[in-house]
């Protein structure tokens, strides 16, 4: 039974200092020096008294457990060594939103041995400075922006205090539960829903440190030559980004529409909304990897594969080959390919100026019959046509070079084109999910101007990133400090002891 208090118990002492500083606060507010300044003034006064006095109490606090904390004859460690040298007034620093905290515990040593100090297991305090509400705040702010503006937020809002090298840190640290937290959701209940099950995979490169590339494009990096050696020429680009792989599964009502419909043409209908999406992005896991984890996450919320599913895709073969041998692996043989239709559409605007002038209605008008055609399921006959097109214009191998790669694109994925039968299975045909998945995962916060990654830190802010943009955090959160209290105090004891009195 845990030890309670009544604020009357001789308790004066221990809040005397919390007291004085409250009071000096209540005095200052009405003095006449308070009196004639702005409330922008008073404002960070009280902030500052504020955090001080907040300070003071969590350091009471800490006083308390301290004081009361059960003395042991000696606490046995997970080697097996009984440790029975107890030393009094061990003191250890912990970095607070608050400021600065001592705590003080009792500790267990043995000669040759590791001291063991039970307060903090109870506690679960960090192995390092920081406390966890520090720790918390750190990798929301770093996820946020810069290392920079993180470091000058802390250093504005809180009583303590990150250096950059120090929250970098942070992240990797915070980070490193993700793969077991989201593996331990599988156990979760399953959806009961016949609604489509959705899948889509992606790729977007991310400036790296010349260490921290792949190997082949180390080598090309390193075997470049540049006119000058302080920028590079026109033309020239240095090997400088590893591709992240990105990666979002989600649940989607049924919504069948025809290709009129989305070409406004007939009434269109509200389209539903994602739900239940988890995105997340890795620069250090292959891309295949990144593929099989998607169909890992789809097979824990339909294990009996009982709903539609659907793998939205660019068309890069690579990609292609890696969702293959998942489908082949995981034995989902129904799951359907769809080509985001935005990809074919950009092709066939590069096509449409080979026949019209750039940025005509008649280019525009030329575009909008052959999505519509595209979408009723006549890819292939949209690639002939465009072909005999060019032939009758007799347009030259380079003019019409843009039509040959459109319609070699439509012929050789024609397999992922039949969007007539999509929309009437109800499903999505763009990518619209994924695309805002590497925008918030990526271009916002790795894109910064100037920044080159170390391998070790991207991944820790795209893993940070995922848990936020799949509205995870808080139970991740949860779920990285009782893991962090096994490594760090649990392994530690033969037997964990209570230290609090009873």
């Amino acid at each position: 039974m845990k030890q309670t208090y009544n604020i009357d118990d001789g308790f004066d002492e221990l809040f005397s200092v919390a007291d004085d500083l409250y009071e000096n606060l209540k005095q200052a507010l009405i003095s006449a020096e308070m009196t004639t300044l702005e409330h922008g003034d008073i404002e960070e006064r009280v902030a500052a008294d504020g955090l001080a006095i907040l300070r003071q109490l969590v350091q009471v606090h800490f006083d308390v457990r301290a004081r009361d904390e059960v003395r042991k004859e000696s606490v046995t460690g997970s080697d097996g060594l009984v440790r029975n040298h107890r030393r009094e007034g061990c003191k250890r620093s912990l970095e607070t939103l608050f400021g600065d905290i001592i705590v003080t515990r009792v500790g267990y040593s043995q000669r040759d041995t590791t001291s063991l100090f039970p307060l903090d297991a109870e506690l679960n305090l960090p192995a390092d400075t920081y406390s966890h509400g520090l720790m918390r705040r750190s990798s929301q702010e770093s996820i946020r922006g810069s290392f920079d503006d993180a470091v000058n937020s802390i250093k504005e809002t809180t009583g303590g205090a990150v250096p950059k090298r120090q929250l970098q840190d942070l992240a990797v640290e915070v980070a490193q539960d993700f793969e077991a937290f989201y593996s331990s959701q599988s156990a979760a209940a399953v959806e009961e829903t016949a609604d489509p099950l959705i899948i889509s995979l992606d790729g977007k490169g991310i400036v790296m440190r010349q260490e921290a590339l792949r190997e082949a494009t180390k080598k090309a990096a390193e075997n470049e030559e540049h006119k000058l050696k302080t920028r590079l020429s026109r033309g020239e680009k240095r090997n400088r980004k590893r591709m992240a792989a990105v990666a979002t599964v989600y649940d989607v009502e049924k919504h069948v529409r025809s290709g009129q419909s989305i070409m406004g043409l007939d009434e269109k209908s509200v389209k539903p909304r994602a739900r239940n999406k988890r995105v997340w992005a890795s620069v250090e896991r292959e891309h295949h990897t990144v593929t099989e984890e998607a169909f890992l996450e789809a097979l824990h919320r339909d294990p009996e594969r009982k709903r539609p599913w659907a793998v939205l895709v660019d068309g890069q073969p690579q990609q292609i080959k890696n969702i293959k041998t998942s489908i082949k692996r995981y034995q989902v043989a129904e799951t359907v390919l769809i080509l985001d239709v935005i990809h074919v559409i950009e092709y066939l605007w590069k096509a449409a100026y080979c026949f019209n002038a750039e940025g005509s209605p008649e280019a525009e008008a030329w575009v909008k019959e052959r999505i519509l055609r595209i979408l009723e399921g006549k890819s292939s006959d949209v690639a002939a046509g465009m072909r005999r097109s060019a032939t009758l214009r007799q347009l030259s191998k380079k003019a019409r070079k843009p039509v040959e790669t459109c319609a070699k694109y439509l012929l050789k994925n024609r397999e992922m084109l039949k969007y007539d039968k999509y929309l009437k299975q109800g499903l999505p045909i763009a990518t619209g999910a994924i695309e805002g998945a590497c925008r918030y995962l990526i271009k916002d916060r790795m894109d910064i101007t100037g920044a080159r990654w170390g391998l070790e830190r991207a991944e820790a802010i795209l893993k940070l990133r995922s848990i936020k943009a799949s509205d995870d955090f808080e139970d991740y959160w949860k779920f990285y400090k009782t893991q962090a209290h096994t490594r760090i105090h649990a392994l530690q004891y033969q037997d964990l002891p209570q230290t609090q009195a009873a």
